[in-house]
């Protein structure tokens, strides 16, 4: 009795995660993170500040 009540919640969660995504249009979580990912890279790149520690090419 303990393991089924133990993996209850479990199952309950899959059959309800299948059911939605057959049912209803469900938005694809790998591109929405790929989206997320690439709008913070360029939201990082333009607003970071300049290095100020970078060595000029001519003082080799």
């Amino acid at each position: 009795m303990g393991i089924i009540k133990g993996c209850f919640s479990f199952i309950a969660g899959t059959v309800t995660g299948v059911y939605v995504a057959q049912n209803y249009k469900v938005p694809d979580i790998a591109k929405l993170a790929d989206t997320f990912l690439f709008v913070a890279k360029v939201t990082e790149q333009t607003y970071r500040k300049p290095d100020n520690n970078k060595k000029d090419e001519n003082d080799d």
